[in-house]
Order: structure tokens, then sequence, then C-alpha cells
């Protein structure tokens, strides 16, 4: 009892204190933002304004997973399965609802092909940026922190289906969604085969949870257990609510509505910033969306590496990716093939294939297979391993750089 109790206070003072460098940081973010609104520092004004909106969206969406996950062991959903549902949907809210609201906006413009270029091709990169933010930086970030907060033991262990099984099939959903894309145009259907394609992976998902079930004895997988007495944590940890299914409902509802309005504004810097270098709305996307959007998941991980979970908060990193891509994609897709009439969604500007679009893709699936070679290795992350992630990552930066320069 003493063992755990310590165990426990040490889980409380890990995540006591990430909420206290999010709030150093909001408050910080708040300041630049003010700063720059009242100089007339255009970009200074963008850079706070896009720390905020990540900040929020990592407070909103932090205290929506803690509810879906206590839905789905009220109703008893397979842990296997609300994990590639629920907790999907909790970690991947930001990249669905910019990818909507970059197809909404580009529609008011008079051109509606921009409803493909701009629209639709920044929901791509985004989603393809945030990809490789998950896979490269999450894995990177936790083992970082474990190297130098865990002495005994600084090395992350990955399970072996995180590769095997999460990290193929993400290559396989990248490698179909650059077959769509190779035709430089997009019918609706397409989100018809990412939705089966995602069905088929949670299927899968399934199939493996009940295997290991017969293997170790265990009749019931989590999930399936009455829920403890528990609480969602609100604005870094100040308030706390106690979830019931109206309170858990409640939290659901209010965080969507909450994490859609961060993204249009997300949207909208994004779109700014683009105007203020003068370079195209993908290559802002790719980088500056993708990382607000993934910045969230980066803390909700380390907030778990610290607390022990450090395998579980790599593993999330792959789902959610598989997630992005089958249905964050798909949504704004049909969304964006119904404001164009069922037509099918170009993915050229100006009579050429988007700048950057397949070259994204292309490097996505490259970075992909490596990021899958170096974890596969041992199946562990090193600090030295994460050193290398976090230069894979600034190669990717590099690219985006070079490719917006060229435009």
């Amino acid at each position: 009892m003493g063992w755990k109790a310590d165990h426990m206070s040490q889980e409380d003072n890990s995540a006591s204190g990430v909420e206290k460098i999010g709030l150093t940081i909001a408050a910080c973010s708040c300041a630049v933002l003010a700063v720059g609104s009242l100089l007339d520092l255009r970009m200074l004004f963008l850079l706070a304004a896009a720390a905020v909106i990540s900040i929020v969206m990592w407070q909103v969406c932090d205290p929506f997973s803690e509810a879906s996950q206590w839905i789905g062991k009220h109703y008893k959903i397979p842990g296997s399965v609300r994990g590639a549902t629920l907790d999907a949907i909790a970690s991947s809210m930001p990249e669905l609802f910019s990818g909507i609201f970059f197809v909404w906006i580009a529609f008011q413009a008079d051109d509606k092909t921009h409803v493909g270029s701009e629209g639709f091709g920044s929901t791509i990169a985004t989603c393809a940026g945030s990809a490789v933010y998950n896979m490269i930086l999450i894995p990177a970030s936790v083992a970082l922190v474990v190297s130098f907060r865990r002495k005994k033991n600084p090395i992350v262990q990955v399970e072996r289906e995180v590769v095997k099984r999460d990290g193929l099939w993400f290559l396989v959903c990248e490698a179909i969604l650059l077959f769509f894309l190779y035709r430089q145009e997009i019918q609706w259907w397409a989100s018809l085969v990412f939705v089966a394609l995602y069905f088929l992976y949670v299927m899968h998902l399934r199939r493996d949870a009940r295997r290991y079930r017969k293997e170790t004895g265990n009749g019931q997988e989590d999930g399936g257990s009455n829920n403890p007495d528990q609480k969602a944590s609100v604005l870094f940890g100040c308030f706390e609510i106690r979830l019931s299914v109206a309170t858990s409902w409640l939290i659901i509802l209010v965080a969507t509505i909450l994490v859609a309005t961060a993204c249009y504004f997300l949207v909208e810097v994004t779109r700014e910033t683009a105007v203020y270098f003068k370079i195209p709305t993908f290559f802002v996307a790719v980088i500056l969306a993708a990382a607000v959007s993934s910045v969230p998941d980066t803390l909700i991980s380390i907030g778990s590496a610290m607390r022990g979970d450090d395998g579980g908060a790599v593993s999330n990193a792959f789902g959610s990716n598989i997630f992005d891509i089958c249905i964050c994609l798909s949504i704004p897709l049909v969304i964006g093939s119904y404001l164009m009439d069922w037509e099918p969604v170009s993915l050229q500007q100006d009579g050429k294939p988007i700048p950057g679009l397949m070259g994204l893709c292309v490097l996505l699936w490259i970075l992909t297979a490596v990021t899958l070679f170096i974890i596969w290795h041992k199946r562990q992350v090193t600090r030295g391993k994460a050193i290398l992630l976090c230069g894979l990552y600034l190669v990717f930066v590099a690219w985006a750089v070079m490719g917006s320069l060229e435009n």
C-alpha cells in the first residue's frame, strides 16, 4: 500500500507539473499576443495566436478524452475499439475540423476550383503534416522526457504490435492515398474506400484483442468493467468535474464546439500567415496548422509518459494517424464534393498539380518507413534515437521551407 500511495503521488505531481508548464506557456503566449496586437507586429501576433489556439485545443481535448473514455467504459465498448474510435476522435478533432473549415472557407471564394487547390489541398497538408509530427516528434518527445526523468529505466519500450500492425496499416493507407492523388482529381466515393479501410483496421484490432484474451485467459477486455469514480480535469487542473452519463456527454458537446471554434481561427491564422509571407497556403498548413493541431497530442503523451504509461503514449500516435488519413480526409472530401455539386475535386492549381502535394505524400511514406525501422530496432526508443527522429523532422521542415521558396 505504501508503494502504491507513493506511485500515485508521483503521478499526481507529474501531471501537476505538466499543467503548470502549460499554464505558464499560456500566460506568456497571451502576453505576446497582446503586445503584437497593440504594436501592430503582424508576424508576432500570428505566432502568438497560433500558440494560444494550440493551448486551447490541448485544454479542450484533454477533458474530451477523459469523458469519451468514461462513456466507452460505461457502455462496455471493447478497449481496442474504443481506442480506435472514441480515443482517436478525441486526439484528431483539430485535424478534422481544420479540414472542414479549409474546404468551407475556400468555397467562399468566387472560383470554385479553390475548393480543391486551397481547401482540400490544405486539408491534405494538415493531416499529412500532423501525421509526420505525430509519428516522429511524439515518440521522440516521450523518449527524451523518460531518458531524463527515469534514471533506472531511461528507455521507452515499444510493443511489437505498434510496428507490425498499426505501422503497416498506416503504410497501406498512405499508399492508397498516393494512388488517388496521382490522378490529380479525387471523387467523393474515395471517402468510402478510406472509411472501409478504417473499418477493417478496427476489426483487426478486435481480432487481436480477442486473441489476447484467449492467450492470457482474461475473459473480459478492458472497457467491460464498471466505471470507477472518475473526474475530468478542466483549465489546467483548476477545476474538476465528476463524470457521469450527463456530465460526460455535456463535456463532449461543449468541447466539440470549442475545438471547432479554435480550428476556425487556426485556419484563418494559417491563411493570414501565407498572405504575410506570400507563399501558398499548402506549405504553411503542412507546418503551422499541422504542428498547432498536434501539440496537444504531444503534451498529453508527455503527461502519460510522466505517469509511467510511455508505451501507450507512443502507440497512440500511429492509431491517430490512421484516423487522420481515413476519416479526417474523408469528411472534408464529402463536404467539398457536395459544395461542388458532386463533381470531382480538382487537385490542380492554375492547370498544374498543386505544388508539393505529391512530394509531401511520397516523403510521408518514406519517413514512415524509416521511422518504423528505427523504432523496430530492439523495439525501443532511446535518447539517441529520439535525437535522430528530431533530425528527420528537421529534414521534413527543410523540405517544406524549400518548397515554399520555390513557389
